[in-house]
């Protein structure tokens, strides 16, 4: 028994441990890890199966070692290790669950290390795989080669390839089923990740903005730069916020250089966050969400919201759908996963793909409103590289699948991010122009809002701000952007 686990020690745990150390250095140098590293366990894994063997057929006790046997135990091991932590993570190699994976498993510790770091969780399997099946390979070269064969007890080897078979089986099952509800990764390209838009276009600091520019002079202006709020908000406010402040703010371009930025963007959840601590003096977009009402309450904080504009909140399918129009009980059936085909509403038999947006963002906050007191379905999550924090979890972005849908404001979805590839559809019957958003005859109309501290130092120049953009120049850049005016009729 001691020359086997010696045998075990040596070649499925010191030499592995060597060869994922070697590969450290070969690693950094490559994007793709995942195809750098298995080739060299490849390599390595077939001549240790085959030294392995040549040595062991040296000695004239193959038959003893029960080698096929013994070489299978270590890919039974890995099966099974791999089976029990997806069942523990669901799935989600970011978990912490995959740290305690290493410890088990040891003698690739190192790639694992580089896995975690640069985002690659498929390594966890497909590392010791590589070198296990490759060091198979190697000893049945090996084997084959003899006239005469080894004995092996064909119970025991039964055993083994039938314990690998369920632990994989059961591991490829949990993949499976997260693969029903988590989609390929991909991240935020822009404005430091917090942006799914290019918004420079946007940006006052932009000699070649679009922004829409007042016809007349400005009726409110700000000259001091240690007066000026700043400004921060959702994605679908910016192009707004920033045409105000490019439009009020004296010189804006050289405040920026010599003062440093008034209006910024973090997107909805952080430039909450940032209102409630003070960096930020006006957050720009949709009604906050009940938690993020208590942490105001938390904090001490008493908000003030200044509609400023008004917007539809859309709901929009691939344009291949055949459904134009969906009532409000059904969007309701749908985001509480009651109902769960097309052909339900007259469209194809398939499977709705319904995305959601990450908890405490203006538009799920929305979809939370018109959900009432109905439960809301987990959402779709994805799996996405964070650089050097290894790999994160968050809500699905939306993507034009035939069978998908997701949610939006209007604006976003036709102007900021416009995608011809997608039909909005109509609620009730009732389509989301801007008639019908003024009218209020949408359903699902939206108040865009400028919302303040209450007792903030900078109420002084704060108020006459939110009363411009009230006023019929703000509402003019309000509906230049693509906005509805506050007061249309």
């Amino acid at each position: 028994m001691g020359k086997k686990v010696k045998f075990i020690l040596l070649y499925f745990g010191i030499v592995p441990l060597v060869v994922s150390f070697g590969e450290l250095a070969i690693l950094m140098e490559f994007d793709h890890i995942l195809l750098a590293s298995l080739p060299v366990l490849i390599i390595f894994g077939c001549l240790a199966g085959f030294l392995a063997s040549k040595k062991l057929l040296k000695q004239a006790n193959l038959k003893d070692y029960l080698i096929l046997v013994l070489v299978l135990v270590p890919l039974a091991y890995t099966a099974v290790l791999w089976a029990v932590f997806m069942l523990i993570s669901s799935g989600f190699y970011g978990g912490d669950a995959w740290l305690y994976y290493s410890i088990f498993h040891l003698a690739f510790a190192p790639i694992y290390f580089m896995a975690i770091l640069l985002g690659e969780g498929r390594l966890f399997l497909w590392a010791p795989l590589a070198y296990e099946f490759s060091f198979v390979l190697g000893v049945l070269f090996v084997v084959l080669k003899r006239r005469s064969r080894p004995a092996f007890n064909k119970k025991q080897l039964l055993s083994v390839v039938l314990v690998f078979v369920l632990a994989m089986g059961t591991g490829a099952a949990v993949q499976w089923h997260r693969s029903q509800t988590v989609l390929p990764s991909y991240g935020f390209k822009y404005g430091g990740g917090y942006s799914s838009t290019d918004l420079y276009t946007y940006d006052v600091n932009n000699p070649d903005n679009i922004l829409p520019k007042l016809k007349t002079a400005s009726t409110f202006t700000i000259k001091n730069p240690s007066e000026m709020p700043i400004l921060d908000g959702a994605e679908a406010a910016f192009p707004v916020y920033s045409a105000f402040a490019n439009a009020a703010y004296e010189n804006i371009e050289k405040v920026y250089q010599e003062y440093g930025e008034v209006v910024t963007f973090t997107n909805t959840i952080y430039a909450y966050e940032r209102l409630l601590t003070g960096d930020v003096d006006i957050y720009f977009g949709a009604e906050p969400s009940k938690q993020q009402q208590q942490m105001a309450k938390e904090a001490g904080k008493e908000l003030v919201m200044t509609p400023i504009g008004k917007e539809a909140f859309v709901f929009f399918v691939n344009p291949d759908n055949k459904i134009d129009s969906l009532a409000v009980s059904e969007i309701k059936d749908i985001y509480s996963g009651k109902t769960k085909n097309w052909s339900r509403f007259g469209g194809k038999n398939e499977k709705i793909i319904a995305f959601q947006r990450p908890e405490n963002s203006g538009s799920q906050t929305l979809l939370e409103k018109i959900m009432g007191d109905t439960p809301i379905m987990k959402p779709l999550k994805e799996d996405v590289p964070e650089g050097m924090g290894g790999i994160i979890e968050q809500v699905a972005d939306y993507r034009n699948y035939d069978n998908s849908i997701g949610f939006s404001f209007r604006f976003f979805a036709t102007g900021m991010k416009a995608n011809t590839d997608i039909k909005l559809l109509a609620i009730n019957g009732i389509e989301p122009t801007p008639e019908n958003i003024a009218s209020g005859k949408y359903p699902f109309t939206a108040s865009l809002y400028a919302i303040t501290v209450k007792d903030n130092k900078k109420m002084r120049t704060i108020q006459p701000f939110l009363e411009w953009m009230q006023g019929p120049q703000g509402q003019e850049l309000v509906e230049e952007i693509g906005y509805i005016k506050v007061g249309k009729e």
